[in-house]
């Protein structure tokens, strides 16, 4: 299990053997001050020394365990180091601070005071002094208890941690989305890599049919129009090649970026992450809906402001403190020869007239709690939108690489005829370097279908909030034990229903039907 922050470094269950069992053998029972056995004392160094192995063994053994699967590596550096989900993190880390810092107005607030300073009093109708000075010193200790504030203060802590919550699933989100960014990074550089390497191919197999035209013209058998055509097709083949490079350059790049390093130089074959998926497209849109931390957090975000405005009104209340006092000094409040007063006393402070300013402040809350649902539903839509595309596209990639795989190997069988029919004149090398293309068409589409399938398999699961745990990494720390009982309550989107969308064209035996009528209506020369 490895964490998503920095502060907490990810680390690894190790299936070492017990220090106790192994490092430290206990120590056999002596008495008086008879020397330990060398046998015996060998063993223990021997015992000793097998633990160590064997701990140091299990070690290696479980992180290389941990680095066999390039994929997971990858997303799992992602999260470990992509400054989004660090931001993230610090931002609920600060989030759970500003609660404490709100929790600490039900605390005493105790303030130490110091003064020195000089009273000077004018007295009109005293002679012959009508003026007298004091000179004044005083330490003093205050403490002040708050008893009322209209519930204020709790309505605010409520308003924060709401927000925490909304902080933490907006790091479960980022987590999520970026372990998606990984595998999409990774699965695009295979995929450039592929097709770099069919437009390697075609640059051979067009390189090789520009020599054979070449030879026969300077064997005088060949026309130069054929070898102008040749040189055409290879120039058009290196110009794929270029591009196919120019793109593998720029995913090797994203995927530095997101990953944080390059990519290695062999990469196992892209998976099928099919693992826990739904049978249909409905469980697909209720489970995405029921797990988005999207979702979650916009919810979260709708109570913090609810709590917000309902502290608002807070305002039209007193508020009431109880205060103790005790200062010790010199003339103190200037009266001659004082040197302790106390005080203890409640006092009760209410607003009668603020502008209006409350009045607004309350409407104003209520405004942004409407617009919190109106983001809630909004987040709920999109998360609908992108679950449903992603789960179709498993099954419409699927049909479909069922029919591409036919067509490429039916374009090949023809490019292998018309290669053939070419060695014996009966083909036109406009024919021959037709097919050629049609081949490099049908495999570059063939290669692109698998790695959409694969990341079409990896957005389904990341549309569900899994696909951090189908890659085997979690967070384990406090908060995914506070947020584990959560639940949207009366709060789940009101204007996002959970509809699967279900769009269908003619069946088969529709379309043959209307192809057999065609056939059957077709002029005689066409049959």
């Amino acid at each position: 299990m490895i964490t998503v922050n920095r502060a907490v470094r990810p680390h690894y269950t190790c299936p070492c053997p017990s220090k106790a069992a192994t490092l430290r053998p206990p120590r056999p029972a002596q008495t008086g001050r008879a020397r330990p056995d060398p046998t015996e004392k060998y063993m223990q160094l021997q015992s000793l020394a097998l633990g160590v192995a064997l701990a140091l063994s299990a070690w290696s053994t479980s992180a290389s365990a941990q680095t066999t699967d390039p994929l997971r590596a990858a997303a799992e550096k992602a999260v470990a180091s992509n400054p989004d989900v660090t931001a993230r993190f610090n931002a609920y880390r600060a989030a759970a601070d500003a609660v404490d810092v709100v929790r600490g107005g039900f605390l005493p607030r105790l303030d130490l005071n110091a003064s020195v300073g000089t009273d000077r009093d004018r007295i009109d109708g005293r002679t012959p002094d009508a003026t007298t000075s004091i000179s004044r010193s005083a330490v003093g200790l205050s403490l002040t208890q708050l008893l009322w504030d209209g519930l204020g203060t709790s309505r605010e802590v409520d308003r924060l941690t709401h927000e925490r919550l909304a902080r933490y699933f907006e790091l479960l989100e980022t987590t999520e989305q970026t372990v998606l960014e990984a595998t999409r990074a990774q699965f695009d550089v295979q995929r450039f890599r592929r097709l770099v390497q069919l437009a390697e191919d075609s640059y051979v197999q067009h390189r090789y049919a520009f020599l054979q035209i070449q030879s026969r013209v300077k064997a005088g058998v060949g026309r130069g129009v054929d070898l102008e055509q040749a040189g055409a097709r290879l120039a058009l083949a290196e110009s794929n090649l270029a591009t196919e490079l120019a793109n593998l350059h720029d995913v090797t790049a994203r995927y530095q970026r997101v990953v944080g390093e390059a990519p290695p130089a062999q990469l196992p074959a892209v998976p099928l992450l099919k693992t826990a998926l739904p049978a249909s497209a409905g469980e697909a849109m209720n489970v995405s809906l029921a797990r988005s931390a999207a979702i979650s957090a916009s919810i979260e975000g709708l109570r913090a402001t609810r709590s917000s405005a309902e502290g608002s009104r807070s305002a039209f209340q007193p508020r009431v403190e109880a205060r103790v006092r005790t200062s010790a000094g010199r003339n103190l409040d200037g009266i001659q020869e004082q040197s302790r007063t106390s005080a203890a006393e409640i006092v009760l402070a209410w607003n009668l007239y603020n502008g209006g300013s409350d009045q607004a402040r309350v409407r104003q809350q209520a405004n942004l709690s409407n617009q919190a649902a109106d983001v809630r539903d909004r987040v709920c839509r999109d998360t609908r939108q992108t679950a449903a595309i992603a789960f179709n596209d498993t099954r419409k990639l699927t049909e479909q690489l069922v029919y591409l795989e036919r067509n490429t190997l039916a374009i090949e069988k023809a490019r292998d005829a018309y290669r053939q029919q070419f060695d014996i004149g009966q083909r036109s090398l406009l024919d021959l370097l037709n097919a050629e293309n049609e081949v490099y068409t049908a495999r570059r589409a063939y290669a692109n279908a698998e790695f959409d399938l694969a990341l079409a398999y990896a957005r389904s699961q990341a549309a569900l909030s899994q696909l951090a745990t189908q890659l085997g990494i979690a967070r384990t720390d406090r908060a995914a034990e506070e947020a584990a009982g959560w639940s949207a309550g009366d709060d789940a989107p009101a204007r996002c229903p959970a509809v699967a969308l279900e769009v269908r064209g003619s069946d088969r035996a529709t379309l043959d039907a209307r192809a057999d009528g065609l056939a059957k209506n077709a002029p005689p020369a066409v049959r």
